[in-house]
C-alpha cells in the first residue's frame, strides 16, 4: 500500500473548463466571478452586521452566521480554482490537493444541510414554545448543536476520503468539473470502488436526507400550531418569520438534487450541463442566501440601512 500511495501522490488530474466553448472561458468567467464577488460581499456583511448589532445577538441570528461562514467556505475552497481554469487554463491538480478540496467541499455542503437544519428547530422552539425559546435555546447550547453538528459533517466523510488516496487510477484523468468531487474520482479509479459508493450512500441518507427529512417535520408541526391561531393576520405574522428559512431550504436542496440527477441519470448528456449544475450547486446558495435574509427579515434590513446611513454621515 505505501508504494501505491507513492505512486498516486504524483498522480495528476485534469479539471475541466467548458468543452467546446474553451475561446469564451475569458467572458465566462465575467458572470462567475460577478456571482463569485457578490457571495463574497453578501455573506461578509451579514457576518459584520451580526457582529457589531447587539440586537442581533440571538440564537436565530447565530445560526445564520453560522450558514454565511459556510457559504464563505464553499467560495472560497472552490472558486479560485474554477477561475484559475477559466483566466490562465490551470488545469493540473495534484491527487493530495484534489482530495483535500472535495473532502472539504462536502464537509461544508454537509455542515450547511446541518445548519439548515438547526435553523428550522429554531423557528420550531419560536413558534410552538415561545415562552420557552430563551431558555431552551440559550448560548451555551447554541455553540454545542454547532460543535456536534460540525463533528458529524467532517468526521463521518473521513473513511472513504482516506481511501481515495489509496487506489489506483488508471483511466483517463480528465475530471468532469473544475474542482473535485468525489464521485469524479470514483468514476476515475480502477480499483474496487463498493465501500465507497456504499458509505457516501449511508453518508447522504444519515445527513442530508435526515436532515431534510427532520425540516420537513418541523414544518409540519409548525404549521400545525399556526393553524391553532385564530386571527388570520396573526397566522402570516408567525409565518413570515419562517419565509426566509425555507427559500434558504430550497436555495440548497434543488440544486444539489439538480446535480445529483444529472449525475446519476444523465451521464451521457452534455458536459456543460455537468459543468454548470456544479457551479450553481457552489455558487447560487451563497449568493441568494444573504439576499434573503437582507430582504425577508427586517432586523437585518434594519441594520443594514443602519450601517449606510452611518457611513454616508461621515
Amino acid at each position: 500500500m505505501s508504494i501505491a500511495l507513492v505512486i498516486n501522490s504524483s498522480y495528476t488530474f485534469l479539471l475541466t473548463g467548458f468543452p467546446g466553448l474553451e475561446w469564451a472561458h475569458h467572458w465566462i468567467s465575467i458572470p462567475v466571478f460577478s456571482v463569485y464577488l457578490a457571495a463574497i460581499m453578501g455573506n461578509c456583511t451579514i457576518l459584520h452586521i451580526i457582529r457589531t448589532d447587539p440586537s442581533l445577538h440571538q440564537p436565530m441570528y447565530y445560526f445564520l452566521a453560522m450558514l454565511a461562514s459556510i457559504d464563505l467556505g464553499l467560495c472560497v475552497s472552490t472558486m479560485p480554482m474554477v477561475l484559475g481554469v477559466l483566466w490562465l487554463d490551470l488545469r493540473g491538480i495534484h491527487l493530495h490537493a484534489c482530495v483535500l478540496q472535495l473532502y472539504v467541499v462536502h464537509s461544508f455542503s454537509y455542515m450547511e444541510s446541518s445548519m439548515l437544519f438547526a435553523m428550522a428547530y429554531d423557528r420550531f422552539v419560536a413558534i410552538t414554545n415561545p415562552l420557552r425559546y430563551s431558555t431552551k435555546l440559550t448560548s451555551s447550547r447554541v455553540v454545542k448543536i454547532t460543535v456536534i453538528l460540525g463533528f458529524r459533517s467532517t468526521m463521518l466523510i473521513i473513511p472513504p476520503v482516506v481511501r481515495l488516496l489509496w487506489f489506483s487510477y488508471c483511466r483517463q484523468n480528465t475530471l468532469s468539473h473544475s474542482y473535485c468531487l468525489h464521485q469524479d474520482l470514483i468514476c476515475l479509479s480502477c480499483s474496487n470502488t463498493k465501500f465507497n459508493s456504499f458509505y457516501a450512500l449511508t453518508v447522504i441518507l444519515l445527513s442530508m436526507d435526515s436532515d431534510l427529512l427532520f425540516i420537513l417535520l418541523s414544518y409540519t408541526m409548525i404549521f400545525r400550531s399556526v393553524l391553532a391561531i385564530a386571527s388570520h393576520k396573526e397566522q402570516l405574522k408567525v409565518l413570515n418569520t419562517c419565509v426566509s428559512h425555507i427559500l434558504a431550504v430550497l436555495c440548497f436542496y434543488v440544486p444539489v438534487l439538480g446535480l445529483t440527477i444529472v449525475h446519476r441519470f444523465a451521464k451521457h448528456s452534455s458536459p456543460i450541463i455537468h459543468i454548470v449544475m456544479g457551479n450553481v450547486y457552489i455558487l447560487f446558495p451563497p449568493l441568494m442566501n444573504p439576499i434573503i435574509y437582507s430582504i425577508k427579515t427586517q432586523q437585518i434590513r434594519r441594520a443594514i440601512v443602519r450601517v449606510i446611513s452611518l457611513r454616508q454621515a461621515r
